[in-house]
């Protein structure tokens, strides 16, 4: 079963990888993505909306997908959402199996998929006071395209 959280707070990336491999002798490795907000552009702050419940059944069905997918023994995915600084965290997918192959290729997935499936609105605050909403990206829709 998979664990999803969508949270304000930040996350504890090393934690988090323990709870996955916690008390299991089946894991023989595990992948993960963190991804971080960054300073493109004078970029001050991405502020991220969601619709909870919506939000969280949707990455559910992603992770359940990878579940299905390949021979995991667990994934985490944890999305946050709100006001989020450059060099801060974003989101965090960890995938594990017996084998490497499966769990960085699940990883890969996991982030390709949650980039254009997870209904998440984002804003940019810019120093000179402006902000832009985040417009979707061909590239992210290619990276998800080729899971088929």
């Amino acid at each position: 079963m998979p664990t999803v959280r969508v949270q304000e707070a930040p996350f504890d990336a090393g934690a988090e990888t323990a709870a996955l491999s916690a008390g299991r002798t089946d894991v023989g490795g595990i992948a993960s993505f963190i991804g971080l907000c960054r300073a493109d552009d004078g970029l001050q702050a991405l502020v991220l909306e969601h619709y909870p419940g919506m939000t969280e059944r949707a990455l559910e069905g992603i992770a359940d997908q990878a579940m299905r997918r390949w021979p995991l023994t667990g994934c985490t995915v944890i999305h946050r959402y709100g006001r989020i600084l450059p060099g801060q965290p974003i989101v965090l997918v960890l995938a594990a199996s017996r084998h490497r192959t499966a769990a960085l290729e699940a990883c890969a997935f996991l982030i390709d998929w949650l980039k254009t499936g997870a209904p998440f609105w984002k804003s940019e605050e810019f120093a000179d006071g402006t902000t832009r909403w985040v417009e979707a990206k061909a590239a992210d829709d290619a990276a998800a395209a080729k899971w088929g």
